[in-house]
């Protein structure tokens, strides 16, 4: 397990987003703590993704402010996101990764075993000299984790990283966000499925309409929802 992080907890104060007149983020009071995985839930459009990229730095509060362990304006240096369709550079897999070392600072000199660490765990190790952009969409999604993993990092925002996956592309992802926590990095993801949610998470966020409505464990939450969204939402009914 790691030390605890100079990330954490990551704290939304009064955080609201605005673009032009729409309300992205309403007045977000959250913190996110280290331990196991916290994972954002609501209907399209309730302000997820917005949620990631602020808590990443990617995105400025219009009003309140964000800390990271009690800072402002810290440096994403032990922070990493991957978004719902990464980008592939146009080079081999194990290149893209390569790519990643560098930019983190890595020496050189450790490249070539951190490359073979980080496609052995996530099951890409046979594919290494494969070009990426000819990797299936779940290859292409695990090789997005291991470059975010390349940095290091001890908080990992996901952005509902099994989307339009198969079941057995899906669950590869989820052993791999498994085995990510197990070795301590706070991983914070965003899901539209409910039975994702109930697998992986720790902590639930449930946001409708940019607010925060409920945060609990995550077995209270779906056993003991307590509010009328929340349990429209479970049930799988239309959250108007």
């Amino acid at each position: 397990m790691r030390a605890p992080s100079e990330e954490l907890p990551v704290v939304f104060d009064g955080v609201s987003v605005t673009a032009g007149l729409v309300t992205i983020l309403d007045n977000i009071a959250l913190t996110l703590a280290p331990g196991a995985p916290t994972v954002l839930i609501g209907p399209n459009g309730s302000g997820k993704t917005t949620l990631l990229r602020a808590a990443m730095g990617l995105v400025a509060p219009t009003r309140g402010r964000i800390t990271w362990g009690g800072r402002e304006n810290v440096p994403p240096l032990k922070r990493a996101i991957v978004f719902q369709r990464p980008a592939m550079l146009r080079r081999s897999t194990g290149a893209n990764i390569r790519f990643a070392l560098r930019a983190a600072g890595i020496p050189r000199a450790e490249h070539a075993r951190r490359t073979g660490e980080l496609l052995e765990l996530v099951g890409l190790g046979s594919l290494a000299d494969r070009a990426a952009r000819r990797l299936s969409g779940g290859e292409q999604q695990r090789l997005a984790l291991a470059r975010a993993l390349a940095r290091d990092p001890t908080v990992l925002f996901l952005d509902e990283p099994t989307a339009s996956l198969d079941p057995a592309s899906t669950k590869a992802v989820e052993d791999i966000v498994r085995a990510i926590a197990a070795r301590g990095i706070k991983v914070v993801m965003a899901t539209h499925d409910l039975g994702e949610a109930r697998r992986l998470a720790g902590d639930i966020v449930f946001l409708h309409r940019g607010r925060v409505v409920e945060t609990g464990r995550a077995r209270t939450f779906f056993q003991s929802p307590q509010t009328g969204e929340a349990k429209t939402f479970i049930a799988g009914e239309l959250l108007l």
